[in-house]
């Protein structure tokens, strides 16, 4: 085969620069918001301000579930990071991520074992929804910081409001969970 074929064979190659959705407080570089608190963010304390033991640099996110107040309730629990802020479909807003091929990010649990059923990108539905969606999960953390990785290839990306997400519940955390994320970014 030439190179002339071999040209009209390769597929063109998409450059995509990262695109973070946290990566400290006040960070320009972040989009996103963490705005979209399920089922009605009363039982988890949130904080993307964390100073101690974070991935890298000076701040990270840190969420205590309590798993006493979610039984009253609806027994689960997890935060939606979206543009524009408390979107779940109602609004234009979302970025055109296409030519990612991954969202990646770094988490770890306080004590270790803590489970988070899913952690997702898109899924927003309504008036103006998410192209596609993929997650990961259930995921087990360890008390050391580990990277994730969700895989974006062949996904339609041209309209993402729902940036990140995760969710757990108290069936499988029956005591407090307590873990931290940072770094998050789509590449």
């Amino acid at each position: 085969m030439g190179s002339r074929e071999q040209a009209v064979e390769k597929k063109e190659e998409i450059f995509f620069e990262p695109f973070r959705v946290y990566t400290n407080i006040g960070s320009r570089d972040n989009h996103f918001t963490p705005s979209g608190f399920m089922p009605d963010g009363q039982c988890i304390e949130f904080s993307d301000r964390w100073q101690e033991n974070c991935h890298s640099d000076r701040t990270c996110i840190r969420m205590v579930y309590d798993v006493e107040c979610s039984r009253q309730g609806g027994r689960w629990i997890g935060i939606y990071w979206q543009n524009p802020p408390n979107n779940w479909g109602t609004r234009k807003g979302g970025y055109d991520l296409t030519g990612a091929t991954k969202l990646t990010f770094w988490a770890r649990g306080e004590k270790g074992g803590e489970r988070i059923e899913e952690f997702k990108m898109g899924g927003i539905s309504g008036d103006y929804p998410d192209t596609d969606t993929a997650f990961i999960g259930p995921v087990y953390l360890t008390p050391e910081w580990k990277q994730y990785t969700i895989d974006l290839r062949g996904k339609d990306l041209s309209y993402v409001s729902g940036g990140f997400s995760w969710s757990t519940n108290v069936d499988v955390n029956p005591e407090d969970c307590i873990f931290y994320l940072d770094d998050i970014s789509y590449e």
